[in-house]
């Protein structure tokens, strides 16, 4: 079954800019490692394969880094 109608993981269309550097250094590390022709491809033709990509997290991670995120908040603030 897909994982994600099941509550376990948020598919998420838009990515981050840090999320998007960080996917575009992983595909060029993988490239200079392997010499992959695909990696290649995909980051030469950068533009047209970015908005193919999803990011994926789990649901309780997701809440874990909110709250988190809500804990420094609260902190920084007082």
């Amino acid at each position: 079954g897909d994982i994600a109608h099941k509550g376990r993981v948020d598919v998420m269309e838009n990515m981050t800019s840090h999320d998007e550097e960080r996917l575009y250094a992983l595909i060029a590390a993988h490239h200079h490692h392997t010499g992959s022709e695909r990696a290649s491809d995909i980051l030469n033709r950068w533009a047209e394969f970015r908005p193919k990509f999803r990011k994926v997290m789990p649901v309780e991670y997701r809440r874990a880094l909110q709250e988190m995120e809500r804990m420094k908040m609260g902190v920084a603030a007082e």
